[in-house]
């Protein structure tokens, strides 16, 4: 292994530049002529936009355009879609009414847009906001999405007959009824599993241009893949061939999941560059963030256990009304359903199990992938439900976990969910992780605390992940004349080290300096298909593409270095 090869300690390469202010965002991308862009948002939930008069803002000085709703309908450019999309428990399809760049009839959320300022420089785009005048007619608003499945709720989409997005069921429900008809004890619990912003360091930004020798729109942004993103912005939005766009994303300050996404800023950006034929930027300030960002998680959860006289757990029941927001987002439906329900069980021997979710809309921002989307959910979940089993059956929480672990000897073992667990050993995990926190000392450091005045906890968790996005990914590697190597990959860094890591992988098995090894990524010009990042996906997907490429580059030159040296090519290391 080489010195800064794979697992080895080593500075991150990226780290100066960002640490010495050299760092290349999407904001500090500027072109000749460039224009800015400010939008014009709902200070409302819920509302008809009855009018909105763009006249004086149009006349300001240094506006150049002012687009609505309507300008863009009457140029077919299509709405935001929802991508990933679930079926209802009889089969149907879920409802996914139309997100707009620019709303045009109805506005659904507090900070959704109705228009956009375009000016020569960004305070006058704001300060030409003002000048924009909406009629919008307010309407009662729902928030809470167990009131949002009430029978007499207000209906957040006009048209739609209620605001159920869908009713999802996996598992075996008759099953665990008659197991929990049959068990010693049954548990149950109502969680809450808050709304939260991602917030990242960085605001979403996109800047929109159009090459004057090709005619591509070239889009730079900060997002979490290029490829996924002018797919979307090809076929759904645009509906022109995808090679009409390049998308290009330079360094990214976090994205969390919530930048994985196409949003109506970028459609609407996009949009304007190409009817202007000029580049155009947007930076969005915080409070557009917390207004607009995808938002994060939003569960109200009513769960059962079932247990035996021995407390080996028998059945398991997770029902769940998940909080969309006001449109179903690009992966908001499938967070709650199916991005975990083949982990719902975790670690545990759980004979079968039932999940219900219904997917509901609000007058909210809409909620999607946050920080592991769905898995992390699942997890928090069923260790609160065993934590109340054992004060319910007065059993130790560690002792309750021990003996209803999948057992080593049961690998490979396939969960109620039909998910196979290929390996395991999670009882000797606890064993470890309880030595080392001295759970036997707890008693003592407890009455020390107490006889101080305070308070002492202690807490444990069982966590099972697994990854999830585009299962495909592509690497390749290019030898420059110095003599160093090129790793162009299809995954996007968000600040996690990517070019650090993904040249180690390339440094140690092609057996060259790390120095050497320089990475490329984000740019569709330059990478041809991948996924992105997101699921914690990268280092697994794209590692594993460099270590084939390496592999096979190995492979060929020894190859070659055998018939050069007239040796056999199992001979030469």
């Amino acid at each position: 292994m080489l010195k800064f090869g794979i697992g080895q300690a080593v500075r991150r390469v990226e780290d100066r530049r960002f640490l010495t202010g050299h760092g290349r965002y999407t904001d500090d991308i500027s072109f000749e002529g460039q224009l800015h862009v400010a939008f014009v948002r709902s200070p409302h939930a819920a509302a008809r936009v009855l009018a909105v008069d763009t006249a004086d803002a149009a006349a300001a000085e240094g506006v150049v355009a002012v687009f609505t709703g309507a300008d863009l309908d009457a140029d077919g450019v299509g709405g935001v879609p929802a991508v990933a999309r679930v079926k209802n428990a009889d089969g149907s399809g879920m409802q996914a009414p139309k997100r707009a760049a620019l709303a045009a009839d109805a506005v659904h959320f507090a900070g959704e847009a109705v228009a956009m300022v375009v000016a020569t420089d960004p305070v006058a785009a704001r300060d030409a906001t003002e000048l924009v005048v909406v009629d919008y007619d307010e309407r009662p608003a729902v928030v809470d999405p167990l009131k949002a499945v009430e029978d007499d709720a207000v209906v957040v989409h006009d048209g739609t007959p209620s605001n159920l997005c869908f009713d999802w069921r996996q598992g075996k429900a008759a099953e665990v009824e008659t197991a929990m008809a049959a068990a010693h004890q049954v548990v149950e619990i109502d969680i809450v599993n808050n709304r939260v912003s991602a917030n990242p360091l960085e605001p979403r930004a996109v800047n929109a241009t159009i090459d004057a020798e090709t005619g591509q729109t070239v889009v730079y942004t900060n997002g979490q893949g290029v490829h996924g993103l002018r797919g979307i912005l090809a076929d759904a939005v645009f509906k022109v061939p995808a090679d009409e766009f390049r998308v290009v994303m330079p360094d990214v300050g976090g994205g969390f999941g919530m930048k994985i996404f196409l949003y109506p800023e970028h459609v609407a950006v996009i949009y304007a560059a190409r009817k202007l034929r000029r580049p155009v930027k947007w930076t969005g300030d915080r409070s557009e963030s917390l207004l607009t960002d995808a938002h994060g998680r939003d569960l109200r959860t009513h769960a059962r256990l079932g247990l035996d006289a021995d407390g080996r757990f028998t059945a398991f029941e997770v029902s769940t009304v998940a909080n969309l927001g006001a449109y179903a987002s690009q992966f908001g439906a499938m967070i709650p359903t199916s991005a975990a329900a083949g982990l719902a069980t975790t670690v545990y021997a759980i004979p079968v199990a039932a999940l219900h979710v219904k997917g509901v809309f609000t007058n909210t921002a809409p909620v999607d992938a946050y920080r592991g989307a769905g898995r992390p959910e699942a997890n928090y979940l069923i260790e609160r439900l065993i934590d109340t089993a054992a004060r319910a059956t007065g059993r130790s929480p560690a002792e309750l976990r021990r003996i209803n672990y999948i057992p080593a000897t049961a690998m490979p073992y396939t969960n109620a969910m039909g998910t196979t667990y290929d390996c395991g050993d999670f009882a000797l995990m606890q064993s470890r992780a309880l030595e080392a926190a001295d759970m036997a000392g707890f008693a003592e450091r407890r009455r020390q605390s107490a006889a101080k005045g305070r308070l002492r906890g202690i807490g444990m968790a069982s966590y099972i992940e697994w990854t999830q996005g585009n299962p495909k990914e592509e690497a390749r590697i290019r030898f420059e004349a110095d003599g160093s190597a090129t790793v162009l990959v299809g995954t996007q860094s968000n600040g996690q080290g990517h070019e650090t890591s993904f040249a180690q992988v390339a440094a140690d098995l092609l057996g060259m300096p790390f120095e050497k090894v320089r990475v490329v990524m984000g740019d569709t010009a330059q990478v041809k298909t991948g996924g992105g990042t997101g699921g914690s996906r990268s280092l697994q997907m794209a590692g594993s593409a460099i270590r084939l490429a390496s592999e096979a580059i190995v492979e060929r030159a020894r190859s070659i270095a055998a018939e050069k040296l007239e040796a056999a090519a199992d001979d030469l290391v």
